[in-house]
C-alpha cells in the first residue's frame, strides 16, 4: 500500500533536491527514501526504480529551466534575447547542478511521461524562436541550435567543474563569447555544396 502524502511528485522533487546536494551520480532509492523517513519499498508503489527516478527528475529540470528562459526572454529579441536566454541557462546550471545534470545525460525515459510533460517540447520552441530575428533557414537553423547548446553546456560545465583557472574573469569571457555568438549568427556564414558522392 501507498504511504499516505507520499506521491511520485514528492518522491521525484527529493531525489531533485538531493541530486543537487550530492551530484545526481550519489542518488539512490536508499538515499531518497531515508530523505523522506520511510522504506526504500515505499519508493516503488510510486516510481518504477532508480532510472525512472532520473528520468522524472530530467523532466522536471526541463520544466524548470523552460519556465526560466521564458520569462527571461519575454518581450526581448535579437541579441538582448540571446543574451537572457544564455544567462537563465548559466543560471539555472548553477542553482541546480543535479537537476541540470539530469537533462543533459542519455535517460531512458518513459515514453508516457515524455509525452505528457511539457518542459522538453517548449524548449525546442523557445530556443527556435528566440532566433527567429537572426533569419536562419533550415538547416542552418538546427546547425545555430546545435552551436548554442554546445556552447552554453559547455562553458557552465566547464566552469562548474571548476576548468577557468585563468586570472582572466571566467564572466567577462561569458560577455564576451555572446558577443561572438550574436556577431555569427548575424553574419551566419553560407552553406557549402554538397561534397560529391
Amino acid at each position: 500500500m501507498a504511504r499516505a502524502g507520499l506521491t511520485a511528485d514528492r518522491v521525484t522533487l527529493i531525489g531533485a533536491e538531493l541530486a543537487d546536494e550530492v551530484g545526481l551520480e550519489h542518488v539512490t532509492m536508499s538515499a531518497v527514501a531515508r530523505r523522506l523517513g520511510v522504506k526504500d519499498a515505499s519508493l516503488y508503489a510510486h516510481v518504477r526504480g532508480l532510472e525512472d527516478l532520473r528520468g522524472r527528475i530530467a523532466l522536471l529540470a526541463a520544466e524548470e529551466k523552460t519556465i526560466r528562459i521564458a520569462e527571461a526572454i519575454a518581450g526581448r529579441a535579437g541579441k538582448d534575447a540571446l543574451v537572457a536566454y544564455a544567462n537563465a541557462w548559466r543560471e539555472y546550471a548553477r542553482d541546480h547542478p543535479g537537476r541540470y545534470t539530469a537533462t543533459q545525460i542519455p535517460i531512458q525515459i518513459d515514453p508516457e511521461l515524455v509525452a505528457r510533460a511539457s518542459g522538453p517540447r517548449r524548449a525546442v520552441e523557445l530556443t527556435y524562436s528566440m532566433l527567429r530575428a537572426y533569419a536562419l533557414d533550415e538547416p542552418d537553423l538546427t546547425d545555430a541550435v546545435r552551436l548554442l547548446r554546445s556552447t552554453f553546456h559547455g562553458f557552465t560545465s566547464l566552469e562548474a567543474a571548476g576548468g577557468f583557472a585563468h586570472s582572466r574573469p571566467a564572466e567577462d569571457s561569458w560577455v564576451r563569447g555572446l558577443d561572438a555568438l550574436h556577431t555569427l549568427l548575424t553574419h551566419w556564414p553560407p552553406s557549402r555544396p554538397a561534397a560529391p558522392a
